[in-house]
């Protein structure tokens, strides 16, 4: 064998040898971001009106299912009274809080929380309805391992005063990036 068929058969084993490392490579990475997608990130889809203006039917979104859940997050979680459909909702009261709205006004433990999300809103009068957690569902504090949620559009989301308590279990993951539509990709924080 001369040099030149030297450097091709070696040439031709640096070829084989790259594509068997490049589908190693793919096989790995596609391995990686199915485990990512299964525990840690999950990928939904906005259905209805009850979370508008900030978000919309259709838009699609990246949800942290590992996240620390804190007041306002918007969680993606198991609709209690709908099995298999997932609902969107921002929280409002974590456990232990008492909450109660009214004149518009959201109070937890007693003092009004700021809700920046509801400017988009035209609020004008009885946008949240007055209610107090005793008169909703018998009980004065959210229990523990559970949440007290409100949809941003309040008139028509069916969120904790109709449902009730959100358990942990049945939250899904904590809203992230929204990737669709383009126009309106965003990351969100808490």
């Amino acid at each position: 064998m001369n040099k030149q068929q030297a450097a091709k058969k070696q040439e031709e084993t640096s070829f084989g040898r790259w594509v068997v490392e490049m589908i190693i490579l793919a096989v790995v990475l596609f391995a990686g971001v199915q485990l990512v997608f299964r525990y840690v990130l999950a990928k939904d889809v906005v259905s209805g009106p009850s979370m508008e203006t900030a978000y919309n039917d259709g838009d699609r979104l990246i949800t942290n299912r590992l996240a620390t859940i804190k007041r306002g997050s918007v969680v993606v979680l198991d609709a209690p009274n709908e099995p298999g459909t997932l609902y969107i909702k921002r929280v409002i009261g974590l456990p232990g809080d008492t909450v109660e709205a009214k004149n518009d006004q959201v109070y937890i433990n007693g003092k009004k929380i700021n809700e920046p999300y509801l400017t988009k809103y035209a609020v004008t009068g009885n946008f949240t309805q007055d209610f107090t957690l005793s008169s909703l569902l018998g009980r004065s504090t959210v229990p523990k391992d559970s949440y007290f949620v409100l949809g941003d559009n309040r008139p028509i989301s069916k969120d904790s005063r109709r449902i009730g308590f959100i358990k942990k279990s049945a939250i899904k993951g904590v809203t992230r990036l929204r990737y669709w539509p383009l126009n309106k990709i965003q990351y969100f924080s808490d």
